[in-house]
């Protein structure tokens, strides 16, 4: 397997690297890392099987933390640890990397996801469902394809983001999904879940941000957060959703911040 995609924003002396969420891309983060552009250098990464990063056969999140970790050593985190910072999934596959691989991370930011099976993941099987049932063969334009998804995606804000996944390299090749459907259709159930960690855990600082509308964490999610990660602090972002960064990112922003730039 090549190496993941990454874009890289700002040249602060701050080590940060982002992971989006499922349907996402590095570039979700965008706006939140020139905002921390002048105290942070920040690599935003297309998790496998999304964007411009490779496949994979299977989804697992040990798989996924381990290519992440080769992409880190090759960029220097062996020798200078980075800031994780990872969002729904991508707070998973961050949990997961920094559990595994803890010589890499030297700070750890999880934003609305906890270490738990989530359970039921029928609305994000919806939208793989959606995007995969798409005839891309008649859509002549993003404005089509935006009609089309709108029947099973009404909300104007999750279409969007989910038509970013569409992409056409040039008018000649039509349309195609850049994340693999249909491994992460397939794959919900372990989307959702959490690996065993066998008693593993890690001390070092963890900023643990949640929406303040959201329902990915909450009281009954902090014992499971605090027996792998003790160092643990919880602050809210209020009138956010699931999709903190994209609703509040200057609040994401000086939370990060602030956590960065602490002694």
């Amino acid at each position: 397997m090549t190496g993941l995609h990454v874009l890289e924003v700002g040249q602060g002396p701050e080590r940060l690297v982002f992971l989006h969420g499922l349907f996402g891309q590095g570039k979700n983060f965008g706006t939140v890392a020139k905002l921390l552009g002048e105290d942070a250098t920040s690599v935003l990464v297309d998790l496998p099987n999304h964007g411009r990063s490779p496949w994979t056969d299977y989804f697992d999140y040990h798989l996924f933390a381990d290519l992440l970790a080769g992409e880190l050593v090759e960029r220097g985190a062996g020798r200078e640890p980075v800031t994780l910072v990872g969002h729904s999934m991508g707070g998973k596959v961050a949990m997961q990397l920094t559990l595994s691989h803890p010589r890499l991370v030297d700070r750890l930011v999880v934003i609305d996801m906890s270490p738990v099976d989530r359970g039921d993941p029928s609305e994000f099987q919806h939208y793989a469902d959606a995007m995969s049932g798409l005839d891309l063969s008649v859509i002549g334009s993003r404005a089509q394809a935006d009609a089309a998804l709108s029947v099973a995606v009404p909300n104007q804000r999750i279409r969007s983001f989910l038509l970013q996944n569409l992409h056409r390299s040039d008018s000649s090749q039509g349309w195609r999904w850049l994340p693999n459907l249909k491994l992460l259709g397939a794959s919900m159930g372990l989307m959702s879940g959490w690996p065993d960690q066998q008693g593993r855990s890690w001390d070092g600082p963890v900023l643990w941000l949640a929406g303040g509308r959201s329902e990915f964490i909450g009281e009954r999610h902090r014992p499971a957060m605090a027996a792998l990660f003790p160092n643990v602090e919880l602050e809210v972002v209020p009138d956010a959703g699931h999709w903190v960064h994209a609703e509040q990112p200057q609040a994401v922003a000086e939370a990060i911040r602030r956590f960065i730039t602490r002694d």
